[in-house]
């Protein structure tokens, strides 16, 4: 059973800093793509972010280019987002999941405000 733990979320003042993990399990983590999509209040999945299975590659919405940094280690099975300079709209539900997955965990929740 695929199983993805989020952790990480908080409140921070804008142009604060967090940085999100992503627990797997029930799957072959080092063998797939991963992504980061979040959810903002009253709004669709929006897909953030994507690493290639080895952390070779790295993909980003022209939301979060140059101020969020995804990564993973695969002898952890864990992938992580370091999110920088966060802004108001950056407030969403958070998620991972494998490329083309949907995502499955309860998410960690990032509010930014002052």
């Amino acid at each position: 059973e695929v199983r993805l733990v989020e952790s990480g979320g908080g409140l921070v003042q804008p142009g604060g800093s967090l940085r999100l993990s992503c627990a797997a399990s029930g799957f072959a983590f080092s063998l797939r793509a991963m992504t980061w999509v979040r959810q903002a209040p009253g709004k669709g999945l929006e897909w953030i972010s994507e690493i290639t299975s080895r952390g070779s590659s790295t993909t980003y919405a022209d939301s979060v280019k140059g101020r969020f940094t995804v990564s993973r280690d695969n002898a952890k099975n864990t992938l992580y987002l370091q999110m920088n300079s966060l802004k108001p709209e950056d407030t969403a539900l958070y998620y991972c999941a494998p490329k083309g997955n949907n995502p499955t965990g309860q998410g960690t929740q990032v509010t930014v405000s002052s």
